[in-house]
């Protein structure tokens, strides 16, 4: 297999070939991440998912067929679900480990395969490393096909995950509910963007008393090839506009929709006879200040609370947190970086300390009960921000212009640069080499007044390849490579004056 493994696990395009996700660079992988968790527990389980992607079943059962052989205990999933689930099931089950087959919101032709540690969390670089070591050393012949999936499922050595996990997983989302009742019904329109959200989103949506819920039906079904939003990435206009067709003629208040592996959420909200989309960014600040508002209110807010976000999320969220008196805790981009200091938290006595983390695009979590972003919950906790506010009279557009009114205007702005091959690399590099060498560097026109580079391992944070740029003109520059694609991100924040 000439696929790496990194922090994400594996995401590729699915076809032939060593380049490729296919049943064979599955079973290698699945191989490298069974001999990881046996180095690790004498009797090694492993929780598994997958998502509505082509061929994700196909490969989940195979992971799943190959860790059994190798003698892990295995809990599957018996449908496709969002991959919160797993790192639910992961935790709930006690396991040593779980695997997701995702691409997340990457075009029809991806796949993936993720691996979450026994905190529920994805692995971060130690583990990837690790994992990638046994991949390596792994022989093919090992995972031979005389025994099939059914034949460890009759033997009990793979078990299907029951539905009192998946209830536990919706009850824990339900615990963070900040208002008991609903009062201003809402007309919600729900995308699951032909993915994995349909069953848990529309229930905890009925549950908690929105009544006018209309799910887009042409993207109700799982479907792989994505028909009708062929990048099915919610932060993505043209992926909501067969959504925004139905909240037109319906006149719905709120847009939601979520990702083929539903953990990343997407919002449009309506401004007189349109509908606006919100960023992650808003959609984070807009949350944060209304949790954190109701906790104040209500009294339970814990003791030195805490909200975790990455180091490209706005820094607005700073200043909201800040009024509240809460503690920011920033952390590399990933939301594994977030669950890990969740997981400190919890290691530390202190878990409930844990009040939200986000992260710009557009992943959520409003709660310790799993490690990962949740669009599940996110879109639990929207619907209630917003019914609460249309009770008096507002739109989270309205509330939005609020916030900037009270903490200032933040603009932010992500543009991405797609390369081939090892590009990516070298433009980073000779980003480096400008900085050092030409004091008057300047980015879109203006001066760079002072950098920081990560990949010095500073602020705390692990080595990383990101720089920060403090501008002439007042805005600050995030350069990173993406952990998935072959591009460059850069993000843009000013604070207007």
């Amino acid at each position: 297999m000439n696929l790496k493994f990194g922090t994400g696990g594996l995401r590729a395009t699915m076809g032939p070939g060593p380049d490729h996700l296919n049943l064979e660079t599955i079973r290698e992988a699945a191989l490298g991440a069974a001999a990881y968790v046996k180095s690790r527990s004498e009797e090694p389980s492993v929780a598994v998912a997958y998502d509505s992607r082509n061929h994700s079943e196909e490969f989940a059962k195979e992971a799943a067929r190959v860790l059994a052989l190798k003698g892990c205990k295995v809990y599957i999933y018996p449908r496709l679900m969002p991959t919160p689930t797993l790192s639910f099931a992961v935790r709930h089950l006690k396991c040593d480990a779980g695997i997701c087959i995702t691409a997340s919101h990457n075009p029809k032709d991806y796949n993936g395969f993720k691996v979450y540690g026994a905190d529920g969390c994805q692995v971060t670089s130690g583990a990837a490393a690790a994992i990638q070591m046994y991949i390596e050393k792994a022989d093919e012949k090992e995972a031979g096909e005389d025994l099939d999936f059914e034949y460890f499922l009759e033997s009990e050595e793979i078990e299907y995950i029951n539905d009192k996990t998946i209830k536990a997983f919706l009850a824990s989302i339900i615990k963070k509910r900040t208002q008991k009742e609903l009062t201003s019904h809402l007309k919600v329109v729900y995308t699951p963007l032909n993915g994995s959200g349909l069953s848990c989103v529309s229930s905890i949506l009925k549950y908690i008393g929105i009544k006018n819920l209309q799910i887009v039906m042409e993207q109700a079904k799982p479907d792989g090839n994505f028909p009708t939003c062929p990048i099915p990435n919610p932060e993505e206009p043209e992926a909501l506009k067969l959504g925004l067709d139905y909240c037109e003629k319906l006149e719905a208040d709120l847009l939601l929709a979520t990702d083929p592996d539903s953990d990343r959420i997407g919002v449009a909200v309506r401004q007189g006879e349109t509908y606006r989309q919100l960023t992650g960014n808003q959609v984070g600040i807009l949350l944060l200040d209304y949790i954190l508002k109701c906790r104040q209110e209500a009294g339970t807010l814990p003791e030195n609370p805490v909200v975790i976000k990455t180091i490209v999320t706005t820094s607005m969220a700073d200043h909201i947190a800040e009024h509240y008196g809460v503690e920011v805790i920033n952390t590399l981009t990933g939301f594994k970086y977030i669950g890990e200091q969740i997981g400190l938290l919890e290691q530390a006595g202190k878990a409930e300390r844990f009040v939200f983390g986000f992260e710009e695009s557009c992943g959520y979590l409003v709660g310790s009960y799993v490690r990962d972003k949740d669009a599940v919950g996110a879109a639990m906790l929207i619907c209630e921000m917003a019914d609460t506010y249309k009770s008096i009279g507002k739109t989270l557009l309205d509330v939005l212009e609020d916030l900037y009114q009270t903490y200032g205007r933040y603009t932010t702005e992500l543009k991405s640069y797609t390369f081939d091959g090892m590009e990516a690399d070298r433009r980073m590099s000779l980003i480096r080499k400008g900085l050092a060498e030409k004091p008057d560097m300047k980015m879109r026109g203006s001066k760079v007044v002072r950098y920081k580079d990560y990949q010095e391992g500073i602020d705390g944070l692990p080595k990383s390849d990101v720089i920060k740029l403090w501008m002439e003109d007042g805005s600050e520059v995030v350069i990173r490579p993406s952990g998935t694609e072959p591009k460059i991100k850069v993000y843009t924040e000013r604070k207007e004056k």
